[in-house]
């Protein structure tokens, strides 16, 4: 969904007293220099966790290289978002002329970088929904898990005593971060706010392979490494805290999300009830070739470079039919680890919800061309005998849970906008009659 030439987080050290330009000029030095301590030093904690020195000096470093000799650098863009300030260098490679963009944080740390365009303006920045009340409710830092793979996180609490109910929130599919961040819009924090609003405590946290992709790459991962552990872990953590209710935390998986909500519930056993935004209700490789025919009908038909794309994406959709739990499999397959899809064999998360004794609430936008209406006949027609499972279905929303007209595309993810109010309400409505 995300177009730049190439996106690679980086979060920060301080350069509090400097303004963002020079902070973003000396690490455009640095980088174009390949003076990769100095430039590492400038980064946070916890991204010299996720990014050591070699991996910037392999991944980041190597995409300048392939770049080409630098040449002239224009004058900065400026932006902002909230306390963070964008700016976008100008540079002709000798290969190429791209916009290096750093963004440096309230802390004067830099807080990413990014290659775009040449054309590119900078990104429209998130802003806050009309339903949240700032006032309302207040937000710490927290860490998911106590080993090597801990994961920074923020609860928002709302004012006053409680004990609260608490949600969890479970990303999609993707290194998302605690945000679910897709260009200019952060669904996850719309969610958080809106619900932290009306007295409702919300648990979000940056994704296993968001902090740790270096780490985890090449290596043996399910859907239990991507997503399950850390979210048992974040239902712990959440119902730890002295301000919620224990007996009242509640989980929201969207999309891939939800596709591992059963499992996540089979596997904790203490839920007060299970959310499904958008999620998938059918097996992961067919979603992916599904995804990509529709994109390439969208413009009339595939041509010929998407044709070439779509064969090899079926030839390999074929391959993970052909898996077998006894092992005999190639390594991986649809470029991940073919254990993934192992795990996955015979896996229905319709079938396992209905054995569960929490209640659920299912929401599906009906513009979604990733999760469609094809899934959410699934749940329905799986979840017929669950007396405590509700299903809606909006007609103007799209994957992000975000309003717009017409047949939905990847286009929309560009346009700014919020989760749209009447979810929020209906999160609020149903989370609040669960006894």
């Amino acid at each position: 969904m995300r177009n730049w030439i190439t996106a690679i987080a980086l979060v920060s050290i301080a350069f509090a007293q400097q303004p963002a330009p020079q902070v973003a000029r000396k690490a455009l030095d640095l980088l174009l220099a390949e003076k990769f301590p100095e430039l590492s030093a400038m980064f946070s904690k916890t991204m010299k966790e996720s990014l050591p020195e070699d991996a910037l000096r392999s991944q980041v470093g190597g995409e300048v290289r392939r770049l080409g000799k630098a040449g002239e650098i224009g004058e900065p863009v400026l932006g902002q978002d909230g306390g963070s300030r964008f700016v976008s260098f100008p540079v002709k490679f000798s290969n190429a002329t791209v916009n290096v963009q750093f963004t440096v944080n309230e802390a004067g740390e830099i807080a990413g970088v990014f290659f775009r365009p040449p054309a590119a303006p900078l990104p429209v920045v998130w802003k806050q929904a009309a339903y949240v009340k700032p006032g309302s409710f207040t937000e710490r830092a927290v860490t998911v898990g106590t080993d090597q793979w801990k994961l920074p996180g923020v609860l928002s609490l709302p004012n006053g005593k409680g004990p609260f109910t608490a949600v969890v929130l479970v990303h999609g599919a993707g290194p998302n971060d605690r945000d679910e961040s897709v260009y200019s819009n952060k669904m996850f924090r719309d969610i958080a706010e809106g619900l932290a609003s009306r007295g409702i405590a919300v648990l979000r946290y940056d994704k296993r392979t968001n902090v740790f992709g270096y780490e985890m790459a090449g290596k043996p991962m399910t859907l239990n490494e991507e997503t399950i552990e850390d979210a048992v872990r974040a239902l712990g953590l959440a119902r730890s805290q002295k301000e919620i209710n224990p007996r009242r935390a509640f989980l929201l998986g969207h999309s891939l999300g939800g596709y591992a909500a059963p499992r996540i519930a089979a596997r904790d056993g203490k839920l007060a009830g299970l959310i499904l935004l958008d999620g998938n209700a059918r097996p992961v490789e067919d979603l992916v070739l599904e995804q990509n025919e529709y994109v390439a009908g969208l413009s009339g038909g595939p041509n010929p470079a998407q044709q070439r794309q779509l064969d090899e994406l079926k030839s390999e959709v074929a391959k993970v039919k052909k898996l077998n739990a006894a092992g005999q499999n190639p390594p991986t397959v649809m470029k991940m680890p073919s254990g993934y899809f192992v795990d996955l064999i015979g896996y229905d998360p319709a079938a396992t919800a209905v054995k569960l004794p929490q209640p659920m609430l299912i929401l599906q936008g009906e513009r979604d061309f990733q999760v469609t209406m094809k899934d959410f006949a699934m749940w329905k027609s799986g979840l017929a005998t669950k007396k405590n499972a509700t299903l809606k279905s909006y007609p103007k929303l799209n994957g992000l849970m975000i309003a717009g007209d017409g047949k939905g595309s990847p286009g929309d993810y560009r346009l700014p906008g919020n989760v749209d109010q009447e979810v929020i309400n209906d999160l609020v409505a149903w989370i609040t009659t669960i006894r």
